[in-house]
């Protein structure tokens, strides 16, 4: 009958409100983390079929400005590169809606969280883009592949060479050329 009377007395005190309430709380903190596990569980999977989508238009030739950059683009970009599908394709479609701010990169914000997560150089391939696009020469498509050939080569000579142009073209100088052109 001893152990009868132990066994009632722990099931007494397990049902007290004080244990009561520490067994909820170690129930939430459970359905909490499941929870957590299960929405990066979800992240996992959406990283992964954007960076299957981003292969796929890349493979197909179909990843261009027509294509806009969303948030998480970086992350997928360096997914493939990880898993062994990196396109160098991908490198120049970021690059580019970067120097265009265009996709989520129209968001200020936006583009300064790609400045911090994306390669040197993608970084410096877009800021060549940015000061060839100042220049007002029109490209036609392809015509300025070399830009992301010299970034990837040399990303501190491309952003050299970025710094230079965009100083060259500044509005004082372009106000001087206008103001020499129209003499």
């Amino acid at each position: 009958m001893g152990a009868h009377h132990a066994a009632a007395r722990r099931n007494r005190r397990r049902l007290r409100p004080g244990n009561r309430r520490v067994v909820q709380d170690e129930l939430a903190t459970d359905r909490r983390a499941a929870q957590a596990e299960q929405h990066r569980l979800q992240e996992q999977q959406q990283l992964a079929a954007r960076a299957d989508e981003l292969a796929a238009l890349a493979r197909a030739g179909r990843l261009d400005q027509s294509v806009e950059t969303r948030p998480g683009d970086e992350t997928a970009r360096d997914f493939l590169l990880h898993r062994g599908n990196y396109h160098p394709v991908v490198d120049g479609w970021l690059a580019q809606a970067l120097a265009d701010c265009s996709g989520h990169y129209a968001d200020p914000a936006a583009r300064a969280d790609a400045l911090g997560s994306l390669p040197a150089a993608v970084r410096a391939h877009a800021a060549l883009l940015t000061a060839l696009a100042r220049t007002g020469a029109p490209a036609a498509d392809g015509e300025l592949e070399f830009a992301g050939r010299l970034a990837q080569a040399d990303p501190e000579a491309t952003d050299a060479l970025a710094a230079w142009l965009e100083h060259s073209l500044a509005p004082t100088k372009l106000a001087e050329a206008g103001e020499a052109g129209a003499r």
